[in-house]
């Protein structure tokens, strides 16, 4: 079963395509771009469309979905928890 989807490998973030995913569960994500497959243990419980962090984001690092910059993080995201606006701003303000 796939859990999340991300579209290219520059990604930090995946998207969560099952009706939410449960912290603790150890989900499976596919990269769009390659077809390769990935295995993490996710940290948040995350609702359906919402973002994971599928790698260690530090504070003020950028945020990639679809191979695009969407924001910055507000505060240190670790790989597997659920990335929102408690840890996401856009670049604008």
């Amino acid at each position: 079963m796939i859990h999340f989807l991300v579209h290219s490998d520059r990604d930090t973030v995946g998207v969560v395509v099952v009706d939410g995913i449960k912290g603790g569960t150890e989900a499976t994500g596919r990269v769009m771009e390659t077809g390769a497959t990935l295995m993490m243990r996710v940290l948040d419980d995350v609702p359906l469309g919402h973002k994971l962090a599928i790698a260690d984001i530090a504070e003020q690092g950028t945020v990639i979905k679809y191979g695009h910059d969407i924001g910055r993080a507000i505060a240190p995201v670790r790989k597997g928890q659920h990335v929102h606006v408690h840890n996401l701003r856009t670049k604008r303000w």
